[in-house]
């Protein structure tokens, strides 16, 4: 058993406990059955390319699996995925994890998938740049001082402690669209701001600088299952990227 598998188990009991507390109709933090799966299944999927492929295959993946996502929105990740594999830009992905900014702040709308064993782990909360606005994001940048969430596909890098404790490096795939995440700074990190009762309370989830930030009790499990070499896709109907990213075109 890979310290993956454990950290994919762990996340799953942290999210089940933490649901009894939320208390609030109409939210639930979603984790299959991938996470007990991974508790009793020794990691020992294959790792090699033709493997990777085959998981980013948009066929290869039922309806059931997906979650609450848009089917769209997904099989645009899986696209995206698959190019970087192809282009040589990241490695057999354990993880794809896919955010869509079109819904609004107080859904769920983060999805951590894994390729392996094609199993949907994560569905949850995720916070924007309080530059993007306010329930629904609806401005996106790659500069400094922004306060804006970038769009794009992201490679998840480093885990390290910082301001906001244990946190999750990403870098930018899209030079224009979010290469300068790691220059601001746009990390994955925990935050008490992230919860069902602040989005009940003033109608939406509280805000970031621009990093895609989670509830504080599932932070370190999430951040340990999707860190080093895995993908994120951040997603939002902006026509100018979709027509114009070198992953989805």
């Amino acid at each position: 058993m890979t310290h993956r598998d454990i950290c994919v188990g762990v996340l799953r009991l942290i999210v089940v406990m933490a649901v009894g507390a939320i208390g609030i109709v109409g939210f639930t933090s979603n984790v299959t059955a991938a996470g007990s799966a991974a508790i009793s299944t020794a990691g020992a999927a294959t790792s090699s390319a033709v493997s990777a492929v085959s998981a980013l295959d948009a066929a290869s993946w039922t309806d059931a699996s997906l979650g609450n996502i848009d089917p769209k929105v997904f099989s645009l990740a899986l696209h995206a995925a698959a190019t970087a594999v192809a282009r040589g830009d990241v490695r057999s992905p354990a993880t794809l994890t896919v955010i869509d900014f079109s819904r609004p702040s107080t859904t769920r709308r983060l999805w951590v998938y894994d390729l392996r064993s094609h199993e949907l782990v994560l569905e949850d909360l995720v916070s924007h740049g309080r530059g993007s606005g306010r329930t629904l994001p609806t401005m996106f940048s790659n500069d400094p001082g922004s306060n804006q969430s970038s769009l794009g596909l992201f490679r998840t890098a480093e885990a390290y402690v910082g301001k906001n404790g244990y946190s999750l490096r990403l870098d930018g795939l899209e030079p224009a669209i979010n290469g300068r995440a790691r220059e601001r700074a746009i990390v994955m990190h925990g935050a008490p701001y992230v919860n069902a009762a602040t989005a009940q309370a003033q109608g939406y989830l509280g805000r970031s600088q621009g990093c895609p930030a989670v509830r504080p009790e599932i932070s370190r499990a999430l951040i340990d299952t999707v860190k080093g070499g895995g993908l994120l896709f951040a997603y939002y109907p902006d026509s100018a990227w979709l027509n114009t990213s070198a992953y989805l075109n």
